[in-house]
């Protein structure tokens, strides 16, 4: 169900239908965090040029919802909830709010961020500048500060390698989630996100296919956005990390190298059981082995509920 949308003139004074051909419509995935999304959307009435604003909420609770409709109703920018009633997860709930921006939103450029990304006033207009010199970009995100690009390896799956850029364009294997941002006709051409990952590693896959069919992707630097909120959840994460990555490598490079990234995964969890010092910052044996099992079963989408519990 789509909310009305609140005031039809943002803050810095872009209405949704003044035929402004740059302005971005920014879609955010929303879930059980009304106060972390106010402050995004505080953030957002500084940055121009923003079209307007699609919040997609996951099946927060009614306390919860409420806070968010407030929120909403006290921002001066024209905003729309979608309400899906459950959580659909990071990928499926940006594809809401993607597919209402391509049957009824306006502009060739559409932002899609979680509710706690907080975007810097410039970086929207440093996007669309170095964007318009890349008429082949399909998808681009902002700079997140860390110094590294996103790749891609055919046996281990998404990775990151040093920055090679201090400023403008970088090409990249795919754009984080961030922020990101997707021209109209990129998404026409290849689609939204593979529903099944639910979350984490989707735009790593959805970047394979941009790019199989001819487009560009890379970060702006310079273009600046921060993310210091580690939602909920460490088991979820690790289960979701582990298993859709084992599904990114065997279905976009191949059954031999599904193989050994499946076996890189159990050799992860067994070594991470017999050197507990060695485990990385995000092991949970549990999760790992549970993320084996729906693998090779063919079990994707929401991760195991008891896992949100760990």
């Amino acid at each position: 169900m789509v909310a009305p949308a609140r005031n039809s003139t943002t803050s810095n004074g872009v209405s949704p239908n003044d035929g402004v051909t740059d302005a971005v419509t920014i879609v955010i995935v929303h879930w059980n965090d009304p106060q972390r999304c106010e402050t995004a959307l505080g953030a957002l009435e500084q940055c121009e040029p923003v079209r307007s604003v699609v919040v997609v909420d996951n099946g927060s609770t009614a306390a919860n919802r409420e806070t968010l409709t407030d929120v909403v109703q006290r921002s001066p920018l024209s905003i729309e909830v979608l309400w899906t009633g459950q959580n659909l997860g990071f990928g499926p709930g940006a594809n809401r709010g993607l597919e209402h921006w391509l049957e009824t939103g306006g502009g060739e450029w559409v932002g899609l961020m979680p509710h706690d990304a907080l975007v810097s006033p410039s970086c929207l207009r440093t996007m669309l500048d170095v964007l318009g010199d890349h008429p082949q970009a399909g998808l681009a995100c902002a700079d997140v500060g860390d110094g590294c690009t996103p790749v891609i390896d055919p046996y281990l799956g998404g990775l990151v390698a040093p920055s090679s850029v201090e400023a403008g364009w970088e090409p990249a294997a795919y754009p984080h989630g961030t922020l990101l941002l997707a021209r109209r006709q990129c998404l026409a051409d290849v689609g939204l996100f593979d529903e099944r990952y639910f979350a984490y590693v989707e735009e790593a896959e959805l970047g394979l296919r941009v790019r199989a069919r001819g487009w560009d992707i890379g970060i702006v630097r310079g273009a600046m956005v921060r993310n210091p909120f580690m939602g909920p959840g460490q088991a979820a994460r690790d289960y979701l990390q582990q298993r859709n990555t084992m599904l990114l490598v065997r279905e976009h490079f191949g059954w031999r190298q599904g193989a050994f990234r499946t076996m890189a995964t159990l050799w992860q969890l067994i070594a991470g059981l017999i050197r507990p010092a060695k485990r990385p910052d995000m092991y949970v044996a549990r999760a790992r082995w549970m993320a084996l099992r729906d693998h090779l079963r063919g079990t994707y989408g929401p991760p195991p509920q008891t896992l949100y519990e760990s």
